[in-house]
């Protein structure tokens, strides 16, 4: 209860902050703010809100007038993480028109998604998130849905084989984060490929899948 009536306090004081503080967008100097903090060496678990307040220059209390604690702002951030990997997706896939060449521009995407935004994918993927979150699960499930569509669409076509679309998302997922992980924690060593860029690495992962997948 003392909890609760401390952070009701703080919103109540930052609602008060804002009638005489203006800032441009509050909410996105906010998410910038987090995001600088969780790709530092610290991560995730350095954020604070007042470090985030800090960093985007307001109050400490200015925050809790769009988060009501830091999981909710690393969920905001992740829902963000999701859209944005999903759009990069589906502008890879809009590039070919052969079902298979989709299916490995989704995959390529990913990883060079993870690679250009290390924070960003570790908040994605970090323990911390409520995944009950309802816009951060709808965001997680498109991008999901957006591997499945081009798995099925390929199934149709006859070039992927039938079969569980769902089984073979989840391989298809699983290679590709886990070489995304590898990839932005600078893991490469022990393959002897350090030198190969993550689009590189990623065209050849995803045609390895393609090929294990093709329809015989």
């Amino acid at each position: 209860m003392a909890d609760d009536s401390k952070r009701r306090s703080i919103r109540n004081r930052a609602r008060s902050a804002g009638s005489t503080y203006h800032h441009g967008d509050l909410r996105r100097a906010l998410i910038d703010g987090a995001l600088a903090i969780v790709a530092e060496p610290g991560g995730a678990e350095a954020l604070t809100l007042r470090e985030v307040a800090r960093r985007a220059g307001v109050t400490h209390a200015a925050p809790y007038r769009h988060f009501e604690n830091k999981d909710q702002l690393l969920c905001e951030v992740a829902e963000e993480g999701f859209r944005k990997l999903t759009d990069a997706m589906a502008a890879r896939a809009a590039r070919v028109r052969d079902s298979l060449a989709r299916y490995r521009a989704i995959g390529t995407a990913y990883v060079e998604f993870a690679a250009a935004n290390p924070g960003h994918y570790r908040v994605m993927f970090g323990a911390r998130l409520d995944h009950g979150h309802p816009g951060l699960a709808e965001a997680a499930q498109t991008a999901f849905d957006t591997l499945v569509g081009a798995i099925v669409a390929g199934q149709k076509a006859g070039q992927l084989r039938s079969g569980s679309a769902m089984e073979m998302a989840l391989t298809s997922w699983s290679a590709v984060h886990g070489l995304a992980m590898i990839v932005i924690d600078g893991r490469l060593a022990p393959t002897g490929l350090p030198g190969k860029s993550p689009t590189a690495l990623a065209r050849s992962v995803v045609r390895l899948l393609a090929d294990g997948m093709a329809a015989r």
